[in-house]
């Protein structure tokens, strides 16, 4: 028979004792001035464009910028073979290339109907050009967190007016959806882990794979 494990008096003063020589050493401390958030210098449009692409491509994810009336080819080429593709309910209908096994989420899939699709294509909330990241707000272009998570292959239409160059600019952007309680997904790149031995491995926690479409505006 297990019983629970009780603090020693010994351990149990010094705790009191460490806790209050802390206590005494800061009481009446006046507040530590936090230094200045840092800010870079500010880009234009395109030097934030082409910085994201860098960073894109750093993190081994694929990168396509496009017009919006050769989206639905640049979508096509993405998806390869992939047939069987998760769609938001929010992504405009003329996003997308025709002969595709459309898997609305609508109601609900279940996580083995998530499992048998081989792609997902989403809308963001915003991307970040310093460090190449993509913030999904799960809205109606981007769906429920499982969609994102799931498939092997995502495909992640930006458009040029949503990239912003510092993670602060997309904290401020992202603040509506998280006063209103949704989950945030921030990606860079597919998923990838190393063991120990620092051997990489792909699409552990998420897909292996990322592309990114930018619609050039």
């Amino acid at each position: 028979m297990s019983h629970p494990k009780s603090v020693h008096p010994h351990n149990a003063e010094a705790r009191l004792e460490m806790l209050t020589v802390i206590n005494r050493a800061i009481a009446g401390a006046a507040p530590v001035e936090k230094p200045a958030y840092p800010r870079p210098q500010p880009l234009s449009a395109a030097e934030r464009e082409e910085q994201f692409r860098d960073r894109i491509l750093d993190y081994r994810a694929h990168y396509t910028r496009v017009p919006l009336a050769e989206l639905p080819q640049a979508i096509a080429a993405s998806l390869g073979r992939a047939q069987r593709v998760l769609v938001p309910a929010g992504i405009p209908a003329d996003w997308l290339p025709a002969g595709l096994e459309q898997l609305r989420d609508e109601p609900p899939l279940s996580h083995a109907q998530l499992d048998r699709a081989e792609a997902v294509v989403t809308g963001c909330a915003v991307a970040v050009s310093e460090t190449g990241t993509i913030c999904l707000d799960h809205g109606a272009e981007q769906g429920r967190r499982a969609l994102s998570l799931i498939p092997d292959l995502h495909v992640c239409v930006v458009r040029e007016n949503q990239i912003v160059q510092t993670v602060r600019g997309a904290v401020e952007r992202l603040g509506l959806a998280v006063r209103a309680g949704r989950p945030l997904t921030w990606l860079s790149g597919g998923s990838a882990t190393s063991d120990i031995e620092l051997v990489r491995v792909e699409g552990v926690h998420g897909p292996r794979a990322l592309h990114v479409i930018v619609i050039a505006e």
